[in-house]
C-alpha cells in the first residue's frame, strides 16, 4: 500500500503542478479565456487513465492464466521502463519545469483552443496513463488487490491537496529535493514490481526456471503475516524468489540507484556564457523547485523585483550623473 501511495503523489503531484503553473500563467497574464480549454484538456486526461485501468482490470479477466501472467509480467516491465524514466526526467528537469510549461502554453495560446486543449492533455494525460499501468500491475501482485488502490488513491488526492495549497502559497517545499528522494524511492518499488514480472512470465512458461529458488525464508517470514505482507506491499517481496528474480532486481536496482544519486543529474542552464553577456539583464523568474507558483492576485511590480532592477537603476544613476558633470566642464 505504501509503494502505491508514493506512486500515486509524486504522480499526482506532477499533474497537479501542472495544473497550477498552467493556471496561475494565465490568470496573471490576463488570458482567463484560456481556463476553460485547460481544465478540459485536464479533465479528458483524468478520463482516460480510469478508461485505461478499468480495460486493464476487466479484459484481463477474460484470458486464461498464462496469458493473464504473460500480459501481467510483460505490462510490469513496461511500467517499470516508463518509472524509471520518469522519475529521470523529472530529476533532470525540475529546475525548468515552470519555463518549458510557460513557452508551450504561449505557443498553444497562438494556435487557438484546440491546441489549449491538447496541451493540458497531454501535460496531464502522462502521469495518468502511468499511475493506472504502475498501480495495475502492483494490484495484479498483491492478493488483495483493494489495498494498492486505495493506497493511489490516498497518495492523488494528497497531491491533489498539496497543489491546491502550492497554488495558494500556503506550502513551499524544495520540489528538486523531494523529487529526488522520492525518485529513490520509486527505484526500489519498481525493482520489486519488475522482479515478480519475471516471476509471472516464468509462470506463464514464457521464461524457464520457476522450480529454481534462490532462497527460501518462508518459515522465517511468513506470506501471511505482518512482516511479511508489508515486505510484499512496499517492496514487493516474496521470500521463496527464483535465481532469475533475485538476479534481475540485483541488475535493475544496484545500478539504477548509482547513476540516479550520481552527481550533476540536473540539467544545466542551456545558456552560454556569450549570450548570458549579450542578453539584457532581465528580472529573475522563481524557480519551480522553490514552488514559488505565480499568485493570480499579485502585483506585477511585485513578480521579478530585486537585485537585477536594482543594480540598473544604480547604472542609470551613475549614466545620469556622468553627464551632467561633462555638461559642467563644457
Amino acid at each position: 500500500m505504501l509503494g502505491n501511495y508514493l506512486i500515486g503523489l509524486r504522480e499526482g503531484l506532477e499533474a497537479s503542478l501542472v495544473v497550477c503553473i498552467l493556471i496561475a500563467y494565465l490568470v496573471k497574464t490576463g488570458r482567463r479565456e484560456g481556463l476553460r480549454p485547460v481544465w478540459l484538456g485536464v479533465t479528458l486526461a483524468v478520463v482516460l487513465s480510469f478508461v485505461f485501468g478499468t480495460v486493464l482490470q476487466f479484459g484481463s479477466q477474460t484470458l486464461t492464466f498464462a496469458a493473464q501472467e504473460a500480459l501481467g509480467g510483460s505490462l510490469s516491465i513496461i511500467a517499470v521502463g516508463l518509472v524509471t524514466w520518469m522519475v529521470f526526467w523529472m530529476r533532470r528537469t525540475a529546475r525548468h519545469l515552470k519555463r518549458e510549461l510557460h513557452g508551450k502554453l504561449d505557443a498553444a495560446l497562438r494556435m487557438g483552443t484546440a491546441a489549449l486543449v491538447v496541451t493540458a492533455f497531454l501535460a496531464v494525460g502522462r502521469e495518468g496513463l502511468e499511475t493506472s499501468l504502475f498501480v495495475w500491475t502492483a494490484a495484479q501482485s498483491a492478493d488483495d488487490g483493494v489495498r494498492p488502490l486505495l493506497g493511489a488513491l490516498l497518495g492523488l488526492l494528497t497531491a491533489v491537496l498539496l497543489g491546491w495549497l502550492f497554488y495558494r502559497g500556503a506550502v513551499r517545499i524544495n520540489l528538486a529535493k523531494f523529487f529526488t528522494w522520492t525518485g529513490g524511492m520509486l527505484v526500489v518499488v519498481a525493482a520489486g514490481v519488475l522482479a515478480y514480472g519475471f516471476h509471472d512470465l516464468q509462470e506463464a512458461d514464457v521464461l524457464p526456471g520457476l522450480g529454481t529458488r534462490a532462497f527460501d525464508v518462508s518459515a522465517q517470514i511468513p506470506p501471511d503475516g505482518w512482516l511479511g505482507t508489508l515486505l510484499k506491499g512496499v517492496f514487493n517481496f516474496q521470500p521463496d524468489p527464483t535465481v532469475l528474480q533475485v538476479t534481475v532486481w540485483a541488475l535493475y536496482l544496484i545500478p539504477t540507484l548509482l547513476f540516479f544519486f550520481a552527481p550533476g543529474r540536473v540539467a544545466p542552464n542551456r545558456a552560454t556564457p556569450a549570450a548570458a553577456q549579450s542578453a539584457p539583464v532581465a528580472p529573475k523568474e522563481p524557480e519551480p523547485h522553490d514552488t514559488q507558483v505565480a499568485d493570480p492576485g499579485a502585483r506585477n511590480s511585485d513578480v521579478g523585483s530585486g537585485g537585477a532592477a536594482d543594480t540598473q537603476r544604480v547604472r542609470d544613476g551613475a549614466r545620469r550623473a556622468g553627464d551632467a558633470a561633462g555638461g559642467v566642464e563644457g
